[in-house]
């Protein structure tokens, strides 16, 4: 079996009083796209300082390409491509000099697969960069990426504050250039469609510890929504097993439960529900009952999607 690209050990990290990773334990195998999910505060963002090297862990150990993540070496950050949600270039440049200097510092430099994304986002060459709307810059942030060949490549939240039609063309030619790619992607971001189309792994993570890891396709098998509606008051959400969350919506109690038998609408029957049936659990809700364990809601809400 191949070593991990990312392993981390009971690692901590305390900043400001607060404790941003408790005691987290992840391996990442080599290949496809590693989707890290989560609520604020998480500890996504902490994560990906540590395994970079701008920050020391406060306890336990992060390694990167078989590597201490804070001893990484000139040679090793070159293999790592990183894309953030600013896509900070320098705005002085033109798109030219910027891949000119790129190609010079990159070794594994690959102008067919930097040219081919670029193209998806209409950049001109002799275009300068202060002069990019902020869609293009991260076109031209990912092409930049992808064509260091990188051996991992982190992306943190890469399409937020994108329109429609600029998410839609980053995600495209990252799915296009990653089909032919022995990187590992690590992505983090809050938009599950996104997680749809393009992970093979789901990694969710809460208050600084990992959570749950699987397909994204798993996760959501184990995922289950009931309908049903009660003449009375709906039942203690406490005497159920496996409940996640509870909702009241247009008049009917809507309960999403993990890891239950097809008979968990039986139960609901048992209990004094009319009406019973259970409908398919979309990634975005499965994750957020998930998160939200526990938590009932009996506050009238817009029927979901």
């Amino acid at each position: 079996m191949a070593a991990p690209v990312i392993q981390t050990r009971d690692l901590c990290l305390h900043y400001q009083g607060k404790r941003a990773l408790d005691q987290l334990t992840l391996a990442i195998a080599p290949g496809g796209v590693h989707a890290i999910v989560g609520a604020n505060g998480a500890g996504k963002s902490s994560l990906f300082r540590v395994l970079l090297g701008f920050q020391a862990p406060s306890a336990g150990s992060a390694s990167v390409l078989g590597c201490d993540s804070a001893q990484l070496t000139p040679a090793l950050r070159g293999r790592i491509g990183f894309v953030n949600e600013e896509h900070t270039l320098p705005g002085w440049m033109r798109v030219d000099q910027l891949t000119a200097m790129q190609r010079r510092l990159y070794p594994q430099w690959d102008q067919a697969r930097y040219a081919e994304v670029v193209r998806n986002f209409n950049v001109g060459p002799r275009q300068q960069i202060a002069q990019l709307s902020r869609g293009e810059r991260a076109g031209v942030n990912l092409a930049l990426a992808l064509a260091q060949s990188p051996e991992l490549l982190i992306l943190d939240e890469p399409t937020l504050g994108l329109d429609v039609v600029a998410r839609r063309a980053f995600l495209e030619a990252l799915m296009f250039a990653n089909g032919d790619s022995a990187s590992t992607i690590l992505y983090c971001s809050h938009q599950m469609e996104e997680i749809e189309r393009v992970a093979d792994n789901l990694i969710i993570l809460e208050r600084g510890a990992l959570r749950h890891m699987s397909p994204p396709f798993e996760f959501c098998e184990r995922v289950q929504l009931w309908v049903a509606e009660f003449p009375f008051r709906a039942p203690d959400s406490a005497h159920l097993p496996g409940v996640l969350q509870v909702q009241q919506i247009d008049g009917l109690s809507h309960f999403i439960v993990f890891d239950q038998p097809d008979d968990f609408g039986a139960r609901l029957r048992l209990m004094g529900a009319r009406s019973v049936h259970s409908m398919p659990v979309s990634l975005d809700r499965a994750v957020n009952g998930f998160l939200a364990r526990g938590h009932i809601s009996n506050a009238p809400v817009a029927a979901a999607a």
